[in-house]
């Protein structure tokens, strides 16, 4: 398979401050340390989807792997993406079953069937986009709309660790040495240690919350009870779809967020890379289209390309499809592993939360980055107004309904840029 053939870079390319690109690896030793970096990004997320909507959160992360690997097959491993559960199915999957939680799910099947419905019409929208290239993304899309964009991704995820991941004062003084313990990794350290910024800041975090916890009774304990107890291997449990009208309807436009954030998603990497992976574009959303199905057909949650796994190619500034393979893989094992499962979820809530304010704020730094890069013009009203209006849409949550069907902040701040961009274009 051609896509597997990895141009393979020693370590020195990062520690004279380079770049390891999409179809670049390391060794393979350091390619599956920085899987699992990828992997406790995303998991924080991917496990509380399904949680709030009353499906399996084993499920949810072996879909995850699953879907990666179907992303990478789809896309050629040339776009680097981790594929997790989307919240932008949340507030549509209580609607269509009635789940007033928590625990599990009794009417899972009518929102599986919706999910499915939602990938079905994400893939004929990637079929589209193959079929007719990229071009009119150009146009709708110029630097000053994604970078707005990619900025809303980051800001709008925000609210997530500061406000639900700190139930107290030691709480958030915990989510502060958190970031800071991953800011003096990234600038103190040098070469790989650097580059495992994430894992490392968290791990220092994790054993300073035990000591000032289990050590000095200072908050909510360390508790490794659940990790003994769980078992080493364990099947999840398994759902089937049942496909109803009213159900698919209101899911299925869902399609339209997805698509958002996936290209938000490709326009950051782009930025990040140097390399135009719009070309790939089409193929993305069949990828994912495709991993949506497999999901739900299977009991999971509706995936999306995932801004906490930008976050840490942002931070590493490595980019190598081949970390995804790895990331994949695990979270497949992790599916059928109870313990592993538990081992993650032992990770104290506000440490998770003082990575997640650092990965979030990476992302938002990203949209940044674009505008510096393309010298987007801020003294022309149209840039202006488009990225001040997109910015406030996204980070408040700026939220429209059309009947059952809500269009979240990130969905009206990436449709409202396109709009509005287009509308102040004519005016001129």
């Amino acid at each position: 398979m051609g896509m597997l053939n990895w141009t393979k870079k020693s370590s020195a390319v990062l520690q004279q401050g380079g770049v390891i690109g999409p179809d670049e690896r390391l060794s393979w030793p350091l390619t599956t340390v920085m899987g699992v970096q990828h992997v406790i990004a995303m998991f924080g997320a991917t496990v509380l989807a399904p949680l709030l909507m009353g499906f399996d959160p084993n499920i949810a992360i072996l879909m995850s792997g699953i879907g990666t690997l179907i992303f990478f097959i789809v896309t050629g491993g040339k776009v680097p993406s981790y594929l997790g559960s989307s919240f932008a199915f949340i507030g549509v999957v209580i609607a269509a079953s009635g789940y007033a939680g928590p625990g599990p799910n009794a009417n899972i099947g009518v929102a599986l069937g919706g999910i499915i419905a939602c990938g079905l019409a994400y893939t004929l929208m990637g079929v589209l986009v193959q079929a007719v290239g990229t071009g009119w993304i150009e146009r709708l899309m110029p630097p000053v709309v994604t970078g707005a964009v990619v900025a809303v991704i980051g800001l709008n995820l925000a609210s997530i660790p500061v406000k639900n991941m700190a139930a107290g004062n030691f709480d958030a003084w915990m989510q502060a040495l958190t970031f800071v313990s991953v800011a003096l990794v990234a600038v103190m350290t040098r070469g790989m240690l650097q580059r495992l910024l994430i894992l490392v800041g968290l791990i220092v975090a994790t054993v300073l919350y035990a000591a000032l916890t289990n050590g000095l009774g200072l908050g909510k304990p360390v508790d490794l009870s659940g990790i003994a107890n769980a078992a080493w291997l364990g099947l999840p449990s398994f759902a089937a779809p049942v496909f109803n009208a009213s159900a698919v309807l209101l899911i299925a436009p869902v399609a339209i967020i997805l698509m958002a954030e996936n290209l938000g998603h490709i326009k950051a990497v782009t930025a990040m890379t140097g390399k135009n992976l719009d070309i790939y574009m089409g193929r993305a959303f069949i990828g994912d289209g495709i991993a949506t199905m497999v999901s739900g057909s299977a009991g999971g949650t509706g995936v999306t390309t995932y801004a906490e796994n930008i976050g840490v190619m942002a931070a590493t500034k490595i980019y190598s499809t081949a970390v995804f393979v790895v990331a994949g893989l695990m979270a497949v094992m992790l599916g059928f592993s109870p313990k592993f499962g538990a081992l993650i979820q032992a990770i104290p809530l506000p440490v998770m939360g003082g990575v997640s304010i650092v990965v979030f704020g990476l992302i938002a730094v990203a949209g940044a980055k674009i505008w510096v890069d393309n010298k987007v013009d801020f003294s022309d009203n149209k840039n202006l107004l488009v990225a001040a209006i997109t910015l406030v849409l996204g980070t408040g949550d700026f939220t429209l309904k059309f009947g059952q069907f809500a269009l979240g902040g990130i969905g009206t701040a990436t449709f409202g840029a396109i709009l509005l961009y287009a509308l102040l274009r004519r005016g001129k």
